[in-house]
């Protein structure tokens, strides 16, 4: 890995589900006086940081942001996720668009020299072929966040062939985690049946029992995210997004696996609107380009990331 510990690293929405467990690493790799911790609210998790109250579409707030913590590294992470965009698809346009248009335009002007931006698996549609879905496929997302993610990295691309703009991206699938609350996602299920089935042995499923959907344990998501920034610009050949593929499961596969550990555990099915967008994702992700490119592994099965997460939860 190429690092810069003399790089000044800026986190946006860094109080959100990645942003927290993303915070940490990047605090052991570079110092936490050089690791900047900006949301639109205060948090305990940056007791060790700098910390400037920032709503993405303000450009000028960001830009001053940059300026006074002399920037060289942006991690973009706020957004609005797939059900909350839902109910909210103007602002959710707004936000996922304008915030990225803001960082790569200061990338642009040379202000920034890296750039960090998650797509997601919500860029596939119904058309999209289920299993292990190529990197390069029919695209048509049904979802506001789908079609912002989309869209995103097509500027994103444009960014870095127009204009030289270091940007990288990867597609993250659902992500999995015991150290922070999920942020409003169609996949969030497979965080909240751990959390219900040590303090009620009970879980009512807002998806119904077969819905297999890609997955992916937070440390192995960190890694990723860690890895693609500071693998050399060559070896970066995807200037869209990268598919990510890590543990592929359904509802009934995740509980079967709980109870090994709480064998009275029990789950009940009352499927959503959210079963909808589920049905219009990818079942499993083939990400063979990434780990051509710059040698991404995933680690975490359904058996050693369903115990990590319930013994740390405990």
């Amino acid at each position: 890995m190429q690092i810069n510990v003399e790089d000044k690293v800026l986190i946006i929405g860094a109080g959100g589900q990645i942003g927290v467990e993303l915070l940490e690493e990047l605090n052991k790799l570079y110092g936490s006086s050089n690791v900047v911790a900006a949301d639109i609210k205060q948090s305990p998790a940056f007791a060790n940081n700098a910390f400037e109250v920032l709503d993405v579409l303000n450009k000028e707030q960001l830009f001053d942001i940059v300026k006074k913590h002399q920037i060289k590294q942006v991690y973009l992470l706020a957004a609005l996720l797939s059900a909350t965009a839902e109910k909210n698809p103007l602002y959710g346009w707004q936000l996922n668009m304008q915030g990225l248009f803001n960082v790569l335009e200061l990338a642009k002007e040379g202000h920034v020299q890296k750039v960090y931006w998650p797509s997601s698996i919500a860029v596939f549609g119904p058309t999209t072929p289920k299993q292990n879905t190529p990197q390069y496929t029919v695209m048509e997302p049904t979802t506001v966040y789908g079609i912002s993610k989309l869209a995103g990295e097509r500027w994103c691309e444009y960014y870095f062939l127009k204009h030289g703009v270091d940007v990288r991206s990867i597609r993250y699938p659902g992500l999995i985690s015991y150290k922070s609350a999920p942020g409003g996602g169609t996949t969030d299920y497979a965080v909240h049946i751990f959390h219900e089935a040590l303090k009620n042995k009970s879980y009512e499923c807002f998806l119904s029992e077969e819905t297999a959907l890609p997955m992916m344990y937070m440390p192995d998501a960190i890694r990723a995210t860690i890895e693609i920034m500071h693998v050399p610009a060559e070896k970066v050949k995807i200037r869209g997004s990268y598919n990510l593929g890590g543990i592929s499961f359904n509802p009934k596969q995740i509980a079967d696996e709980i109870r090994k550990h709480i064998s009275d555990f029990k789950i009940t099915y009352k499927p959503d609107f959210r079963q909808q967008i589920a049905d219009s994702w990818p079942q499993s992700i083939d990400d063979k380009e990434a780990q051509a490119d710059w040698g991404w592994k995933n680690t975490y099965l359904l058996p050693e990331m369903v115990s990590s997460m319930l013994s740390n939860l405990k």
